[in-house]
């Protein structure tokens, strides 16, 4: 007989419900503005929700709701950041996907937004998810003076880690490393080089959603200096697990095709420095990661579970 480990029920129970919450959470916000709009605007909505609604593990919200939780609060406080950090993940897919940039035409198995809507609007798609993000973020909540306070600074925290510095900057170094000839190792990137451009391209945004979470729960200085590093050893540890399994993953079960890093000469541990070797990074981050939730304790719980199905997933 199989025993089913009651932790990993109970954190089932609770990602399902907290998916829930995020999904109807972006749809209520897409529905608003959807009112007495002219046929082209929506439109445009109508790529939005494509691009918003249309599948996805919703990762980085689920972090910002487990980190809530981590500091002693409640799912509820971090909700408007988990709905911002997942429109401004969205935004970032449906550019990441455009000819310009990855070229890519699946996106978890559905055409990617571009290639059902068009190059132009899939554009505009994003750059309306982009701006708002923030606008959630900006109205949400009782407007004390505290609640405020705690806003601002977590508005500070998503358009860092979104912008040059971060997310955008991340993919820029992206572009810049692919295509470099595999046939001359002295030209490809360095590791650390490697490392640092993936930090940026998913560690940051992940940080942000943990430590932008917590802060809106009330989090104390030290909470939050241990979930960033959370989040960018985690951002690291998915990336390299995403670039394994773009290299000998199930496209079936992915939903988008496999050996397309190989094909562009993207930088990727993998390509560097073989499989063994990232296998072994990837090992050595989640354990590294994993310690540093033992200080949360018993409310990290979730935290702790939703990391594991991370760097565990094949999908």
């Amino acid at each position: 007989m199989i025993k089913t480990d009651p932790t990993q029920v109970e954190f089932e129970k609770w990602r399902r419900k907290n998916l829930g919450k995020v999904t109807s959470g972006l749809s209520r916000i897409l529905n608003r503005l959807n009112v007495n709009q002219s046929a082209v605007v929506t439109g445009l909505l109508k790529a939005m929700r494509y691009s918003l609604l249309g599948g996805g593990k919703r990762i980085r919200p689920l972090l910002a709701l487990a980190a809530a939780e981590a500091v002693g609060g409640e799912t509820r406080e971090a909700l408007p950041v988990a709905l911002a950090v997942e429109m401004i993940h969205a935004y970032s897919l449906v550019h990441d996907d455009l000819p310009a940039m990855d070229n890519d035409s699946l996106r978890r198995g559905r055409l990617t937004c571009h290639k059902l809507f068009g190059e132009a609007t899939a554009i505009l798609a994003g750059d309306a998810l982009f701006t708002l993000a923030f606008e959630t973020l900006a109205n949400c909540g009782r407007k004390s003076l505290e609640t405020c306070r705690r806003i601002n600074l977590t508005l500070t925290i998503l358009a860092r880690a979104a912008g040059a510095l971060g997310l955008v900057g991340g993919q820029a170094l992206d572009l810049a490393m692919e295509r470099r000839p595999a046939a001359s190792p002295s030209i490809w990137p360095s590791v650390a080089e490697i490392r640092d451009m993936e930090l940026r391209k998913t560690g940051e945004l992940m940080a942000a959603a943990l430590t932008g979470g917590a802060h809106l729960a009330g989090a104390r200085p030290i909470e939050l200096r241990r979930l960033r590093q959370i989040g960018l050893n985690l951002g690291l540890a998915f990336q390299i697990k995403d670039d394994l399994l773009n290299q000998a993953g199930d496209p079936a079960r992915l939903g988008k095709a496999v050996g397309s890093d190989a094909v562009r000469g993207k930088a990727t541990f993998p390509a560097v420095c073989g499989a063994i070797e990232t296998e072994r990074e990837l090992n050595e981050l989640t354990e590294k990661t994993l310690e540093l939730t033992l200080f949360f304790k018993y409310q990290g719980r979730n935290l702790e579970s939703l990391i594991v199905n991370l760097v565990d997933r094949q999908i």
